[in-house]
């Protein structure tokens, strides 16, 4: 979400600069809506997709695949991409209300909701939002403080010549980085800091490449291609694990897919004419078609380095113990791109607490009351209030302590997808669709499009107790705050 803020404002910047040239009226530096003129492209709007996409889900893939086999793996994680796609569609033509061309615009997916669907819907659609963004946060503190502890246990075997088994606590790494995230969350701005973004962007690359690469090179070591065609064997895991871990994949795939909800707020930095609606349709093909090969890439070749084996994240499950430098670098990459992203999926959770205790009590001074601080060597004055401060640290403390309650990551990744995947993905675009394009009850269409809303409702739900499953027989072996690795 910061790279759609940060977009707007990085285009203000060049209108500023147009409206100054005097043989331009005025009228062509604004949009329809009074905003100033958007500039994004088709390739501006799919950079903004693959940066929203490509991410920490890629590192569970490998096991996601060793759990379904040759034949259902890339066919489960083609389904999704044709899945996500088809929803994009429609949810590209909810950008505006009413007319594709010159209908009222929405400039959030919430906004979308609330205006095509109404209160109720909206309020549902909220809350499944904000608690996904809160699971996330938790998801990324646990991925964060796994890398962290990778680095250091790389850099112990590499000393050890692989001698010392270098147990450790997760816990250390996981406040480090939750002390990290309470100073960056009393930033004013931070949805404002485009560079983030793009570091983010450069970071989720840099280890998803490596992860690739590494996985070619063993692979090209091995001299085959591990796995097999129905997955990990009944025997390295009992049945019941089987039909578990199954369904959790499912989970961990959706949520490697998910980004519907960032979908048109990246519509929104899209310049007219043609109708924003077919640049994002193309953008959402391109995008989504170079995530689907990578994905497939990075994911077979995790399977076929390690078949059965395959770790729950591909960088810190020490698949690959060498060369250690490179996993140092990945992992490093790792922890710089969640510290951005933890933010970026915060900050809509701590601007909607804002407006409502500033709406709710607009008289009570500790709440609202800017209080300003000079600090030595900036040149304009830190503004916040104790309701912000408080709320904030609160906020990344809870995040923390339940990533320390519950370290599992593929659990939590599948459970995210899983709650996440139908509403957002799949629910409400079909049903703001229907309403917008007046879809006759029981038409052929009609029929189809709730037959694919219900047929991704069980996949979620599968998904889900799958997940939970998951987490219930890690609980089993498992005492609160002593995970070591």
């Amino acid at each position: 979400m910061g790279a759609t803020a940060a977009a707007n404002n990085h285009h203000h910047g060049h209108q500023v600069f147009d409206m100054a040239v005097p043989q331009q009226p005025a009228f062509k530096c604004f949009d329809d809506d009074g905003r100033l003129k958007r500039t994004g492209t088709v390739w501006t709007a799919s950079a903004h997709i693959i940066t929203a996409v490509i991410g920490s889900g890629v590192l569970s893939l490998a096991w996601a695949i060793a759990q379904l086999g040759w034949v259902a793996g890339p066919a489960v994680m083609l389904l999704f991409s044709l899945v996500t796609l088809y929803s994009s569609t429609l949810l590209s033509d909810c950008y505006r209300t009413g007319d594709a061309v010159s209908g009222k615009r929405n400039y959030t997916y919430m906004d979308a909701v609330r205006s095509i669907l109404g209160g109720f819907k909206f309020k549902i659609c909220g809350l499944i939002q904000y608690l996904n963004l809160f699971g996330v946060a938790i998801g990324y503190t646990i991925a964060a403080s796994i890398s962290m502890m990778a680095i250091k246990r790389s850099n112990c075997f590499h000393k050890s010549g692989g001698k010392d088994p270098c147990h450790m606590s997760s816990n250390p790494y996981m406040i480090i980085f939750g002390v990290t995230e309470i100073l960056l969350s009393q930033v004013p701005d931070f949805d404002q800091i485009w560079w983030i973004s793009i570091v983010a962007a450069v970071m989720s690359f840099t280890y998803s490449a490596i992860g690739l690469s590494l996985g070619i090179v063993q692979v090209a070591a091995n001299g085959v291609f591990k796995g097999s065609l129905t997955g990990i064997s009944i025997g390295a895991v009992t049945q019941t694990q089987k039909i578990w871990r199954t369904f959790q994949a499912l989970g961990d795939i959706a949520f490697a897919y998910s980004y519907s909800v960032v979908l048109i707020e990246i519509q929104d930095t899209v310049r007219s004419p043609p109708s924003e609606s077919k640049t994002m349709k193309k953008a959402t093909k391109l995008s989504i078609a170079i995530t689907t090969i990578f994905y497939m890439l990075c994911g077979s070749m995790g399977y076929a380095a390690f078949g059965d084996a395959a770790p729950g994240n591909l960088l810190t499950g020490f698949g690959f113990y060498n060369p250690f430098w490179l996993l140092d670098i990945a992992n490093a990459a790792i922890v710089v791109h969640l510290i951005g992203a933890y933010q970026v999926f915060s900050q809509p959770i701590f601007a909607f607490a804002e407006k409502s205790v500033s709406e709710r009590f607009p008289d009570n001074d500790l709440l609202t009351k800017e209080l300003v601080f000079k600090i030595p060597g900036f040149r304009s004055p830190y503004k916040t209030n104790v309701f912000r401060v408080v709320f904030r640290c609160c906020f990344v403390v809870l995040t923390t302590v339940i990533s320390m309650l519950m370290p599992f990551f593929n659990d939590v990744v599948g459970i995210l997808g899983a709650l996440g995947f139908w509403p957002l993905t799949v629910y409400f675009p079909v049903e703001m669709y229907i309403k917008q394009r007046k879809v006759e009850k029981w038409s052929t269409r009609w029929v189809c499009l709730q037959m694919l809303s219900v047929s991704c409702l069980v996949i979620s739900v599968v998904a889900g107790v799958g997940s939970i499953a998951g987490v219930m027989l890690d609980l089993k072996v498992y005492k609160p705050f002593q995970t070591t690795y």
